[in-house]
């Protein structure tokens, strides 16, 4: 059967249309609030995202009012398709719309429309941090997947834990973790769901995301610190949710 779907979000953020442009429009810029390491060339925008390498076609490059790729459409229908539209507002703040359409195959979709949906939720807030503290500098992105898990609630229960919160946190709750080889941390949720969870720190934004193929995935943008923080996370990851 498949659904057919289009996702629209919007903020006002305290940056100029040139600063969205190029967080939305750059390989760095998108580094730093998107997921995994991303380059936009010759018409293509090219994602890394752990064994996950999709490209997407650029359609409308209207800087800096419009950028919009869009995947290659699959055998069974199923592509994504990425739309941003940039209007400056008075005192150097800017209107960002992000709609994302597309079409997920199958007569089980709702699982992974509902993941997606969730993660779509947690980027933008992602973005709309990024352009608030951060603008104009490039994150280092850090990309970790967990063991597998089995019992989600439980999983995330493990997580809230280990951030010394009671229950599901929520915007503007403090947490602190410390995992093994890194200096502790203290930060301030920024957004969170039912499957994803962002942390904002002077020097970075923390996001912990239910992966649709059944892993706690770490997916950090690092502002400043030490270099390869990669093997912590993921040997945090595996402390937590081994079996």
């Amino acid at each position: 059967m498949g659904h057919s779907f289009e996702l629209p979000q919007e903020a006002e953020v305290g940056a100029t249309p040139e600063e969205v442009w190029a967080a939305i429009a750059t390989g760095p810029g998108i580094d730093s609030w998107f997921m995994g390491r991303n380059e936009v060339a010759d018409g293509v925008v090219r994602t890394a995202f752990g064994q996950y390498i999709p490209e997407s076609t650029v359609t409308a490059e209207e800087p800096p009012a419009r950028f919009a790729h869009t995947s290659a459409t699959a055998e069974d229908g199923r592509f994504v398709a990425y739309e941003f539209l940039v209007e400056g507002r008075d005192q150097g703040s800017t209107t960002l719309r992000m709609v994302t359409s597309g079409f997920l195959p199958g007569d089980d979709w709702e699982a992974e429309f509902e993941a997606m949906s969730r993660g779509l939720e947690m980027f933008f807030a992602t973005l709309v941090a990024y352009l608030t503290h951060f603008r104009g500098r490039t994150a280092t992105p850090v990309t970790e997947f967990g063991p597998p898990v089995a019992d989600w609630p439980r999983a995330w229960e493990i997580l809230y834990g280990a951030l010394g919160t009671p229950g599901h946190a929520k915007p503007g709750d403090t947490v602190r973790f410390a995992p093994a080889g890194l200096a502790p941390i203290e930060g301030v949720v920024y957004y969170a769901n039912a499957q994803t969870l962002g942390v904002r720190t002077p020097d970075a934004l923390y996001r912990f995301l239910q992966g649709f193929g059944g892993s706690m995935v770490a997916a950090h943008h690092l502002f400043a610190g030490p270099g390869d923080q990669g093997p912590a996370w993921h040997a945090w990851l595996d402390h937590l949710f081994a079996e």
